[in-house]
């Protein structure tokens, strides 16, 4: 064993050294904030602060071996990267040390004092105040170091960077109990040293034998030694006819815990389920198991492996707009190179988790490097074909799993059509919907089965978007569809406008909103056909109120395209309809809210001629009331397609004033 491994399993900021100095420091409140919710939501599970920390160790090593690729003065004299945990029974504390990259001051302060990650604030306020709820979404916030004081009343921690001098260690204390102090002190050898002192309810982790299952089950397959001190060994027995040497003290060695080989580098074979779900665990900060995943090696013309695992849960923050992480790990033969690999996968699957390992590309790979590597585009394209191909898999062998992983992240594969044209049909064929044929939210079906209910001459796949599900449900324009037994794909979600804008087809067949542009059912077989007293009964009814609809049209000319009698409607007085390339007016409302500029367009009304209304309206003289009819016509009709009323105040008053004028 090296002076530098016992130096950094024994310093002397850990023996109690006296700072030279002690800056106060506070803590970010949300660093306050989360260290209290976490410490009483992760006491059932205390053991994972030990993962925690030597993931973080092992981080540190894998920053050192990658910086000192270019310099290798960073190493000093111990190349030798490892992690070494012990215990002190008579101080009751745990020490987890490496001799990675270690922190400077500013550093400490950015990555202990404050939270860096976006979406901190609404993380904090998706915590519901369930414990067991709680832990898992602190588990997918990522605890790290935080977690030292689920277990701990004081954390001490030493660091010195790889490269700076002995003098420049800083040492770092905190009793969680809003602030820190830190102080300047001297290391010997560079990394991190961290110290806890343990609270009494976790005085089991005091033993060794705990402390190393704890290592087994979770950092087994971290790829650097993990140490603890073994046994003591035996003195050795004297030879026949000499007297037993004198006593002296044994000093126990050293011992590696784990396994530390990369786990993707074994053969599948050989691998059990267990480990796949352990090492997604330790790998994903995740507390649940994964529902699949892939592990594949590729030889040939590239020679890679990859490991990608499909969450149970969406992290969070997975769709809030400043949400950047990519939970894919790029390792060059076998040397960690960059977290959040991004061009390794398309946003619209930012949700896989897991790593790929290259054997041709240079270990001094960069982000700029990457922007156009034939490698890297080669790989990205075989790893989105295996995780479409997962999740054909999951949909068709596992359907209840696949129903809660699309309840997860349904709406991540939905923004494929417009980031993904080679792969769009692909993608399609994983989408569920809610439709006109089913009775409540939730009981969802693919774009095929769909087509296999479509009706004789269907040669389109009909649709409408809304801002909820019982806003597409009880929509106008879906009457006459419902009359005619024609299903309709009912898309709720925020993304469903946006994507369809760019998924024309699918399966040859194109996609036809039913609240935009004319409507022909008249070639669909199997409809009811009207019969030719029905049809000369509507024409003449049409021609009768055709005075009425000019009238309309002359009263809403500012706020209307076309007011015209209307083929959809069979129990509604009116609806309003876009042209075929316009947007939705719910989406145009979010939008517009959102601060974005959008062309102007104006509505069609369409009236039922048919309607009572429109007779009470044929049959009104007064200008006045007229113009309130008409006004109060069209605002229904916005209000349905989840529009919102410039003059809500006018339409009210406008409505109190017919019901009066009626009861009159």
């Amino acid at each position: 064993m090296s002076d530098n491994t016992e130096a950094s399993a024994n310093s002397n900021a850990a023996e109690g050294q006296t700072p030279v100095d002690g800056e106060k420091m506070v803590f970010q409140a949300e660093v306050n904030q989360l260290l209290q919710l976490m410490i009483h939501s992760l006491y059932s599970n205390k053991e994972i602060f030990l993962r925690e920390l030597i993931s973080n160790s092992s981080d540190a090593c894998d920053k050192l071996r990658f910086e000192s690729i270019e310099n290798s003065d960073l190493l000093e004299s111990d190349p030798d990267l490892r992690i070494i945990v012990s215990v002190d029974e008579d101080a009751g504390t745990v020490t987890v040390s490496d001799n990675g990259i270690g922190m400077n001051r500013d550093e400490v302060i950015a990555n202990i004092g404050t939270i860096a990650k976006s979406g901190t604030k609404q993380f904090l306020e998706s915590l519901t105040g369930d414990q067991k709820t709680d832990a898992k979404l602190i588990g997918q916030f990522g605890v790290g170091f935080y977690s030292a004081f689920v277990v701990a009343d004081s954390v001490q921690l030493v660091t010195r960077k790889a490269g700076d001098a002995a003098d420049a260690a800083v040492l770092w204390q905190s009793e969680a109990s809003g602030g820190y102090t830190l102080a300047s002190v001297e290391k010997a050898s560079r990394g991190t040293e961290i110290t806890l002192t343990l609270k009494e309810d976790a005085k089991e982790f005091l033993n060794a034998y705990r402390l190393r299952g704890v290592i087994k089950k979770y950092s087994d397959h971290i790829t650097f030694p993990i140490m603890m001190l073994g046994d003591v060994p035996p003195a050795p027995e004297p030879a026949e006819g000499e007297d037993a040497p004198a006593e002296e003290p044994q000093q126990a060695e050293l011992e590696q815990v784990n396994d530390a080989s990369a786990l993707w580098t074994r053969p599948k074979s050989s691998i059990k389920e267990e480990e796949y779900q352990d090492f997604y665990k330790q790998v994903c900060n995740d507390y649940e198991n994964p529902l699949t995943w892939s592990h594949n090696r590729v030889e040939g013309s590239q020679e890679y492996t990859s490991l990608l695992y499909i969450p149970k849960k969406a992290p969070f923050d997975l769709y809030d707009g400043n949400h950047q992480r990519n939970g894919i790990k790029l390792f060059v033969q076998r040397v960690f190179i960059m977290d959040e690999a991004e061009k390794l996968m398309p946003r619209y699957l930012r949700f896989v988790r897991g790593l790929v390992d290259s054997n041709d590309l240079p270990l001094n790979v960069s982000r700029e490097i990457l922007q156009d590597n034939k490698i890297i585009d080669a790989i990205r394209s075989a790893s989105i074909k295996r995780v479409l191909g997962m999740l054909e898999k999951m949909a068709e062998k596992q359907p209840e799993d696949y129903a809660g992983f699309w309840d997860e992240f349904g709406a991540c594969l939905k923004e494929a059509p417009g980031e993904d044209f080679a792969n769009k049909e692909q993608v399609a064929k994983l989408y569920r919907f809610d439709t006109s044929h089913h009775d409540k939210a939730g009981e969802l079906t693919s774009l095929d089965d769909y087509i296999s209910r479509m009706k004789v001459g269907q040669d389109k796949l009909y649709y409408i978007t809304a801002d909820s599900y019982q806003a597409a449900k009880n929509s106008p324009h879906l009457e006459i569809f419902r009359d005619k037994g024609i299903e309709v794909l009912l898309m709720h979600d925020r993304v469903d406008e946006w994507m369809m804008s760019y998924l024309n087809e699918y399966d040859g067949k194109s996609f036809v909103s039913i609240a935009k542009g004319d409507l022909d059912l008249s070639a669909i077989e199997g409809v009811e056909k009207e019969s030719d007293e029905d049809k000369a009964e509507k024409e003449k009814k049409a021609e009768a109120v055709a005075p009425t609809i000019e009238r309309i049209k002359t009263v809403l000319s500012d706020n209307t395209s076309d007011v015209r009698a209307s083929t959809r409607l069979t129990s509604s007085p009116a609806c309003v309809v876009m042209g075929q390339h316009d947007m939705a007016l719910h989406m145009q409302q979010l939008l517009k809210q959102a601060g974005h500029e959008l062309p102007s367009s104006k509505p069609v009304l369409e009236v039922n001629p048919t309607h009572p209304i429109l007779d009470l309206m044929d049959k009104e003289q007064d200008d006045d009331r007229f113009k309130d009819w008409a006004h109060l016509l069209l605002d229904q009709a916005l209000l349905a397609d989840g529009a919102q009323l410039e003059d809500s105040a006018g339409f009210v008053k406008r409505m109190n004033e017919m019901f009066l004028a009626l009861k009159a």
